[in-house]
């Protein structure tokens, strides 16, 4: 495993963080999630659905099918930090980690000294990621962001949804939490390269991620669409701004992608369709000329493409190296044989024997792949282990920390 020895305390809730924090743990990191010792984790209850337990195991507060996503290869402790004692456990765990994530609001660990400059004076050498909605610097620094305000206030929702004017024509958000998600990948891309700088220099450092400085960084060509051409981006349906065609085509049972990106593959797709006219047509011959004339070339590629089947469809298209595919709802993607044979889904189990099944790690390592040791956690489940472990706590210390509540019974839910 890459990270095997890599330490990482994780103060973080919901996605972005956990989304983080859950890659490191993929690699081999030992992730430490703080909880409180009543709530924890936002997303245990953002149910249904929730994990069904097998016979025998436990029932209570099951966990959500949204806390599984994110919270694998990770140990919970619950410690309430608001407790100065708990504060101090923590301040304690972090001389011995190399990495910190939190996404408190700005300024909201300082009161408990667990901010970047309290935590730097004990372990200079630590990283720290703070992942916010709008950064730690800026007018509205001081504000909550959540992924659906970002992806509105980003552009994003500007270029998603059906064009102006359409049925149904309005902005919309993407099926996923995206910017929640990106961010958490720039996050982990951070906290690697500045590991890499501690790891030359023995420098720690702080990193300032914020959820709309990552979703305006990944509008990618839409953004430099006006950056440079000083075009405003709109909503195009399933259209493509820049290449035509590149969109989604009704066929006699259903609907398939056909996405055409280059003049070669167009001239293939209007042979296989049986269009030679098409080619002859000077309007088409490149991808501006088919940009201009996008509606009238598209009707026309429409009402060829009516005529088939989508299986028949595809399998023409793809044989004649014109990229094409179908529109899968989720049950179909798991599956899809090419998912199938890729191994992307891994089956763990829960102490009592509940199977948890997981997506796994996308990129595959050829010497450190990625491993799935643990389930994720019930809230505290690990809070006796890590504290004896990590700080030396005895059995009577910890029942006096339980018994003053700031900890948790572990395992509780």
């Amino acid at each position: 495993m890459s990270l095997a020895g890599l330490r990482v305390l994780d103060l973080s809730r919901v996605l972005a963080g956990p989304w983080a924090s859950q890659i490191l743990g993929d690699l081999g990191a030992d992730i430490i999630k703080i909880e409180h010792p009543e709530k924890g984790d936002d997303t245990r209850s953002w149910g249904p659905p929730n994990l069904r337990p097998a016979p025998g195991d436990r029932t209570d507060d099951p966990p959500s099918a949204y806390y599984l996503s994110c919270n694998r290869n990770k140990r919970s402790l619950a410690i309430d930090i608001a407790k100065p004692e708990g504060a101090a456990l923590v301040r304690r765990l972090a001389r011995s980690c190399d990495v910190v994530l939190e996404n408190f609001k700005v300024g909201g660990l300082s009161r408990y000294g667990l901010d970047y400059e309290s935590l730097k004076r004990e372990n200079p050498a630590l990283v720290y990621c703070s992942i916010t909605g709008f950064g730690q610097t800026g007018p509205y620094a001081p504000r909550g962001g959540y992924d659906f305000l970002i992806q509105g206030m980003s552009g994003l929702m500007s270029v998603t949804g059906q064009p102006e004017g359409t049925p149904g024509s309005e902005p919309l958000k993407v099926g996923v939490p995206v910017s929640d998600l990106f961010t958490g990948l720039y996050a982990t891309i951070a906290v690697l390269a500045a590991l890499r700088h501690r790891d030359r220099t023995g420098e720690g450092q702080h990193i300032d991620c914020a959820l709309l400085d990552t979703q305006v960084a990944v509008l990618a060509n839409q953004g430099m669409n006006w950056l440079v051409g000083g075009q405003v981006p709109k909503r195009l349906g399933n259209g493509h701004p820049n290449v035509v065609p590149y969109r989604c085509f009704a066929t006699a049972d259903g609907h398939i992608i056909v996405a055409v990106g280059n003049d070669g593959q167009f001239r293939a797709l209007c042979r296989l369709l049986d269009r030679e006219d098409l080619l002859a047509d000077e309007r088409f011959a490149s991808n501006p000329g088919r940009q201009a004339h996008r509606a009238e070339l598209e009707a026309t590629l429409a009402d060829s493409m009516a005529r088939w089947t989508s299986a028949d469809l595809i399998e023409a298209l793809s044989g004649g190296g014109v990229p094409a595919g179908p529109i899968n709802r989720i049950d179909q993607v798991f599956d899809d044989p090419q998912v199938v044979a890729r191994g992307l889904v891994h089956r763990l189990e829960t102490p009592g024997g509940t199977p948890v099944p997981i997506v796994g790690f996308p990129a595959r390592l050829s010497r450190t792949p990625a491993c799935y040791r643990r389930v994720p956690p019930r809230l505290g489940e690990q809070t006796d282990e890590v504290l004896s472990d990590l700080l030396d706590l005895t059995e009577n210390e910890l029942e006096e920390l339980r018994a003053g509540g700031v900890i948790g019974t572990a395992g509780r839910s």
